[in-house]
C-alpha cells in the first residue's frame, strides 16, 4: 500500500514536471514570435546598411584628404625650419660687411674692395638658391607698412614721406610659396612735432615713468 503511494506521489511529481516545462517552451515561443514580429523589415535593413556605408565611405574620404593635405604641406614647407635658419648666414654676411666697412685701418684698401666684392658673390649666391626653392624677400623700401609683412622697430620724422611708409629697412624679410619666412624690420615715416607737441610727448613721457 505504501508502496503504491509513493509511486503515485512520484508521477504526479513528473506529470507537474513536464507541465512546467510545456508552459515554459509555450511563453518562450510565444516571446520568440513577438520578437520576431518586432525586427526590422527587409527594407530596414538595406537602409540601415546603405547608411552605415555611407558614413565609413565618408570617413576614409575624410582622411584621405587630410593625408593628402600633410604630405603637400611636408613637401612644400618640410625645409621652413631649415630656410629659417639659414637666414643667419645672409644676416651674418651682411654684420660682416659692416664691420670691415668701418674699420678705419681698412678703409679706401685694395684688400676691403675685393674682400666686399666676394661677400657680394656670395650673397647673389645664396639670394638665388633661396629663389629657386620660392623663398624670396619682402618687398619693404617706400612701401606702406603691413602688419604682416613687417615689424616695425622705430618711428622717424620725415615730411616728405606719408605717415607709415617704409623709409629703413633694418633686417631683410623672406616669405616662403605663401607664408612668411620673417618680417622685415623696418623704420617708419611719421610727421614731425613742433615744438609744442614735443613738450607735451616729453613731459607725458615723464609722468608715464
Amino acid at each position: 500500500m505504501e508502496k503504491d503511494q509513493n509511486q503515485t506521489e512520484i508521477k504526479n511529481a513528473s506529470d507537474e514536471k513536464e507541465e512546467s516545462i510545456d508552459s515554459e517552451t509555450s511563453t518562450n515561443s510565444e516571446n520568440e514570435i513577438q520578437k520576431e514580429s518586432q525586427e526590422k523589415s527587409p527594407e530596414e535593413k538595406i537602409l540601415e546598411l546603405e547608411d552605415k556605408l555611407a558614413r565609413t565611405f565618408a570617413e576614409m574620404e575624410n582622411q584621405r584628404r587630410r593625408f593628402e593635405k600633410e604630405k603637400e604641406d611636408a613637401y612644400e614647407y618640410g625645409g621652413f625650419a631649415f630656410a629659417k635658419e639659414a637666414l643667419n648666414l645672409l644676416d651674418n654676411l651682411e654684420r660682416s660687411k659692416q664691420i670691415l666697412s668701418n674699420d678705419a685701418s681698412l678703409k679706401n684698401s685694395e684688400a676691403l674692395k675685393k674682400t666686399l666684392e666676394h661677400f657680394d658673390i656670395i650673397n647673389k649666391d645664396l639670394i638665388s638658391v633661396f629663389s629657386k626653392n620660392n623663398i624670396n624677400p619682402v618687398e619693404s623700401l617706400n612701401k606702406k607698412f603691413d602688419p604682416n609683412l613687417h615689424q616695425a622697430m622705430m618711428e622717424i620724422e620725415d615730411d616728405q614721406k606719408e605717415p607709415g611708409t617704409i623709409i629703413q629697412e633694418i633686417q631683410k624679410g623672406f616669405t616662403i610659396k605663401d607664408r612668411l619666412l620673417r618680417p622685415a624690420l623696418v623704420g617708419v615715416a611719421k610727421k614731425t612735432l613742433n615744438l609744442a607737441q614735443k613738450d607735451e610727448k616729453n613731459k607725458d613721457n615723464s609722468e608715464n615713468k
